[in-house]
């Protein structure tokens, strides 16, 4: 059975070929009462069947679209169907899901329609050497570009209200998105609040994770973008 289609929390969950981890993930947070929606983003296994199994809603990209359009997908779902605060959560086990009510509670008691999670505030548990500094030349990158004075700009673990859920509208597919998304918060002049969070790295998550050559592959990607505005 899906989640709790009611709950005023919806935690959206964007999967590409994750089936030897999603049901867990789900299991963890359909355990918090929250209303989990998987994308199941063109997956070749049985991504989508874990999930459900698990207790997600399911819905399924026939082809892999990537992760930015998995996310704006799940997204607009949730506002359709009622969400009153909408977290992205990344399916390959890194976040914790006791880390969800953090965000949520730092929405509202700061009074802000974004709360995004960051690792350099919380915990980067066995996180290796060479992704720090990827990850410290994104932020270096999405400073300059947004204004957003951020320390983790590649996380996949944040909140939003329903009306910041409606000022998002992600066009960067794949795995610029991250940057994309911040972007938006900066031009809706909407606020934020950074949270710590605790990102735990495995084997598993790091062969899923991204390589310097995604990273410069982002730039490109980006730059392009506005240079096209």
């Amino acid at each position: 059975m899906p989640a709790d289609p009611n709950s005023a929390i919806w935690v959206v969950l964007a999967a590409y070929n994750e089936a030897t981890v999603i049901g867990r993930v789900v299991s963890d947070l359909v355990r918090h009462d929250y209303a989990v929606l998987a994308v199941d983003d063109g997956s070749h296994d049985a991504t989508g069947q874990k999930a459900q199994a698990a207790g997600a809603t399911v819905i399924t990209h026939p082809v892999n679209l990537g992760q930015g359009a998995a996310l704006q997908t799940g997204i607009r779902y949730a506002l359709k169907h009622g969400a009153e605060y909408i977290v992205t959560f990344d399916a390959d086990g890194q976040h914790h899901a006791s880390d969800v009510e953090t965000l949520v509670a730092s929405l509202k008691a700061h009074r802000v329609d974004f709360a995004l999670g960051s690792r350099f505030r919380g915990q980067a548990l066995a996180m290796p050497w060479a992704r720090r500094k990827v990850l410290q030349l994104a932020t270096w990158f999405t400073r300059f570009t947004t204004g957003l004075q951020v320390t983790d700009t590649h996380n996949g673990l944040r909140a939003m209200t329903r009306c910041g859920a409606a000022r998002i509208a992600l066009r960067q597919n794949r795995m610029a998105h991250a940057t994309e998304f911040l972007d938006q918060i900066a031009r809706s002049r909407l606020g934020y609040v950074e949270v710590p969070v605790t990102i735990e790295y495995s084997a598993y998550s790091l062969a899923k994770g991204q390589k310097l050559s995604d990273s410069l592959r982002i730039l490109v990607d980006l730059s392009a973008q506005r240079l096209h505005r």
